[in-house]
Parts: C-alpha cells; structure tokens; sequence
C-alpha cells in the first residue's frame, strides 16, 4: 500500500473542516490536490465571478507551495464551470493569466450545475519530486 500524506496550506482552513476533506494527498511524487473553489478564509465565496475564479487560483498556488510545487508541476487540469456558455470566455481570460506560455498542462472543462454556492473549481495532479517537496 503506497503511504499517503494530507497536506493543507497556511489559513482557509474553515472550508476543509466543514466539508470534512484534505486540500491535497500526496502518493510518492503525485499530488492530487482537491478542487479548489473562490473561497474566502471563512469559507464563503467571492461574489464577482472573475474574482471567484482569480481566487481559486490563488488558493490553488497555496496548496501547491504547501506541497513544495507551483502550477508549473501540474499534468493534469479539470475545471468545473456553472454556466460555461457565458462565462468560458471570462475564464480563459483568467486562465491565461495563470498559463501565459507552453507547454500547457492537460486540461478537461465540464458544465455542471451546482457547486456548493461557487461558479467554478479546479481541481489538479502534479508532479512535484522527493527533493522539492516542503519539510524534505
């Protein structure tokens, strides 16, 4: 059985003890971080979509850097939207903020309709190696 490790960045701590969850679980060098939401500290969501999404983000770095890595150890990307057909483009604009150049990591968007009273989520693997991870 492979040793598996929860790991939580510094704050937001509210929103993974209400849902009762890990922000990420590291098996050997992957990190399969949770989906990650425009949660604030307490755990509510940021009312303006763009900022929601620039949260997200944010709180995603901060999982990441937990883990010793940045979103340049992402392989694999899936991002949940609420309403895709008028918010994508927002996204993307966002999103390419985030990934401004190649190679990008792989990347699957799904529509769904209902996200805990958010409008977007993120949820990755990366690869960080034994010698970067934090506390090694």
């Amino acid at each position: 059985m492979i040793k598996r490790d929860a790991i939580f960045p510094t704050g937001r701590q509210a929103i993974y003890d209400i849902h009762r969850y890990s922000a990420a679980v590291r098996a050997g060098d992957l990190v399969f971080v949770s989906g990650q939401v425009g949660s604030r500290e307490d755990g509510t969501p940021e009312p303006d979509y763009d900022d929601q999404v620039r949260q997200a983000f944010a709180n995603l770095r901060a999982v990441l850097a937990a883990a010793g890595g940045t979103l340049d150890d992402m392989v694999d990307v899936i991002t949940f939207h609420t309403d895709p057909a008028s918010q994508f483009d927002r996204f993307l604009a966002i999103k390419d903020e985030n990934f401004p150049t190649a190679p990008y990591p792989a990347w699957t968007a799904i529509g769904v309709n209902w996200l805990a009273g958010f409008d977007f989520e993120i949820k990755v693997v990366a690869h960080i190696p034994a010698e970067r991870r934090v506390g090694s």
